[in-house]
């Protein structure tokens, strides 16, 4: 057992880090005030290789590995949820789906100028009464010669107004015995006829991000861009989910580090009855849990990202993970604003900003409430994990790197 990073994992770590620090967290305070995302910040990210980190290079990636997108997705949490969202949703939702279960032809169209960075994808899976029941969405597709022909509308949908594809399920087969057999998945151009977007305003917390919604009226999709067979959409969802809340919860533990950073810099400077707050026992206990919080939640993707490089099925691990490390972030960010006292009660600070941040990924990618259903059903033993026609590749040094 050897926990000691890599050469190119700390590489992987000190680029997206500095990219973060220098290039965005400088705007993101005022990006997250107007609403807007921070100006290039895609373009950006698809020039330094973060949007295909963990895609192989002949797919257009950088060709590192599971581990690596972890470790990404902490260092951009740890300056704001939407860098991390941008991950989650254009390599978690979209690129890995195509990597594990697309066609040699859909990733020569589609993976490589995704992970490129040329083109921008997005998860479009929930709907306006469908997201934790997610079996029962009512988007449609029927078959029209070669061309499916969708309806419907998804909903809460992160990158809905910026992205170029989205991976869409839509239930395309009516009288199957279980309701989810009846899913299907496509890769859609988000620039065909008869789709319609916009974005959401009002949002709690990740303002600087995209999160829309997406309408389809009679959009006509090859059926070239099935991604998995007719029936499978339930099955390359719920996979496409695992490789979602892997990045969630890294990204988790980044925001989990900033709380305890933005706290124990904030509790040397304060003083309060004649010393520094960081000398008063219940500040201390309050760092020592944030502390606490960071190393567990930090181990448990670390392993979740470990078991992917293996090529092993991780849903159990990665639900845990994700449901730990976003209750403990919300919690070290409102400790932290404690910590702050009424300074971190305003936007003058960045603790505010990441406890809005913080409370949306208890809710997105699988509520932590269906994680706990999920645990308890491979706890008594109602769940297992049934091999799946296409599994996650297991990484492999010479063939991700391979051109």
């Amino acid at each position: 057992m050897n926990f000691e990073l890599s050469e190119e994992h700390s590489m992987v770590q000190k680029m997206v880090r500095d990219f973060a620090q220098k290039e965005i967290a400088p705007i993101i305070k005022e990006a997250d005030r107007t609403g807007e995302m921070a100006p290039n910040v895609l373009e950006r990210m698809g020039e330094l290789g973060i949007l295909g980190i963990c895609i192989p290079v002949r797919y257009g990636g950088q060709g590192m590995d599971y581990i690596s997108l972890g470790l990404a997705c902490e260092e951009l949490e740890a300056i704001d949820t939407t860098l991390r969202v941008v991950m989650s949703v254009h390599t978690g939702l979209c690129s890995m789906t195509l990597l594990q279960w697309g066609t040699e032809e859909q990733k020569q169209k589609f993976l490589i100028p995704l992970a490129k960075g040329e083109k921008i994808g997005c998860g479009a899976f929930s709907e306006p009464g469908a997201g934790s029941d997610f079996a029962n969405i009512q988007a449609v597709g029927k078959r029209d010669g070669d061309d499916f022909v969708l309806n419907g509308e998804k909903m809460w949908i992160s990158l809905a107004t910026k992205a170029d594809y989205a991976m869409v399920t839509v239930r395309t087969l009516f009288d199957t015995e279980k309701v989810s057999s009846g899913l299907t998945t496509f890769i859609v151009d988000l620039e065909s006829p008869g789709i319609t977007r916009g974005d959401i305003h009002g949002k709690l917390g990740v303002r600087a991000g995209s999160t829309g919604w997406i309408s389809f009226q009679d959009v006509r999709v090859p059926a070239a861009n099935m991604v998995g067979e007719e029936g499978e959409g339930f099955k390359v969802t719920m996979s496409a989910f695992d490789s979602g809340r892997y990045t969630v919860a890294a990204g988790a533990v980044g925001l989990t580090r900033a709380a305890l950073e933005a706290s124990v810099s904030y509790a040397k400077e304060r003083t309060a009855f004649g010393a520094p707050i960081a000398q008063h026992q219940l500040i201390q206990q309050k760092i020592a849990g944030m502390a606490r919080d960071y190393e567990i939640g930090r181990l448990l993707y670390l392993k979740a990202g470990w078991l992917k490089n293996r090529g092993e099925r991780n849903t159990y691990e990665t639900s845990i993970a994700k449901h730990f490390a976003t209750d403990v972030s919300f919690t070290a960010a409102s400790e932290a604003i404690q910590v702050h006292g009424a300074y971190g009660y305003s936007d003058e600070y960045d603790v505010e900003r990441y406890m809005r941040n913080a409370r949306g990924a208890i809710i997105y990618e699988g509520s932590n409430e269906i994680q706990t259903l999920i645990q308890a059903d491979y706890a008594l033993g109602w769940r297992k994990d049934k091999p799946l026609r296409c599994e996650m590749p297991a990484y492999s040094t010479e063939e991700w790197q391979s051109t």
